[in-house]
């Protein structure tokens, strides 16, 4: 049995939660410890009950409140090596025996479940995605990513739940207030997902059994809910997928989402 839920999923803070027989895990830590705590009890789950917190990168957004929570509440936090290395302020809050690493690429097995972290381009140390493995049950996580190639979407394949970054619309992108080189940014290799690639590779896994999309990491500036939710939509109709064997939601960035039953 897994579960899944999205506390909070966007460009100003990115925390997400999974839950299995025996574990619950955070993904993330991208809010401050009060917002999680409050997060997880609308759910009816105590800090006092989480696991572990797998770390994807070092960006702000991720780890704002990783160092208080997981010294408050004496939570193990686990992150590769090179974002440990990238994220020295929010390390020296972290008791040392909470402090786990794992190698990218290579699967680890935590209490009942296995998770395998996998490489994505982003403008960060070693950043990764996430699968999570319960029985034969699949949950996938694939945020913060510049392009979508090959590799990460084998990884993808076989998921029951994608929680997928659909960052921003192209169009909007070019007319925003941004500067010139953070649109460059942010639409470059290492930068983000737009709606249109999100919907090319929602359409591509569903030949390979995907039925339930979570859309995240939406841009605060450059997308919206609506618009994310219909770019995608249009994208699998132009892909010839049928729509009405996706389970298609966004996450929010401000409260959590419903607990999904993932399976």
């Amino acid at each position: 049995m897994l579960k899944f839920c999205s506390l909070y999923s966007g460009s100003t803070g990115n925390s997400l939660f999974v839950k299995s027989d025996n574990t619950n895990i955070l993904i993330d830590a991208g809010v401050s410890a009060k917002k999680i705590v409050d997060a997880l009890a609308s759910i009816n789950i105590d800090i006092e009950d989480i696991s572990a917190i797998f770390i994807t990168h070092e960006h702000s957004d991720h780890i704002q409140g990783l160092g208080t929570i997981s010294k408050k509440y004496n939570i193990p936090v686990f992150a590769n090596q090179k974002t440990w290395n990238a994220m020295e302020n929010q390390k020296q809050k972290i008791n040392p025996k909470n402090i786990n690493t794992f190698i990218n690429n290579q699967i680890l097995d935590f209490n009942d479940l296995k998770i395998f972290p996998f490489d994505i381009p982003h403008d960060a140390a070693n950043p990764c995605g996430f699968n999570i493995y319960n029985n034969n049950t699949k949950i996938s996580v694939a945020t913060d990513i510049g392009h979508m190639d090959n590799v990460i979407v084998n990884n993808l394949k076989d998921s029951s739940f994608l929680l997928l970054e659909s960052n921003y619309e192209p169009e909007v992108l070019k007319c925003s207030s941004y500067p010139f080189k953070l649109k460059e940014r942010i639409a470059g290799p290492f930068g983000h997902l737009s709606n249109i690639s999100a919907g090319k590779t929602i359409a591509y896994l569903s030949n390979y059994g995907l039925k339930h999309v979570m859309l995240g990491h939406l841009s605060k500036e450059n997308n919206f809910p609506e618009l994310a939710y219909k770019s995608v939509v249009d994208e699998l109709i132009n892909c010839n997928c049928d729509t009405s064997k996706i389970n298609l939601s966004i996450a929010s960035r401000y409260e959590p989402s419903k607990l999904f039953d993932v399976g």
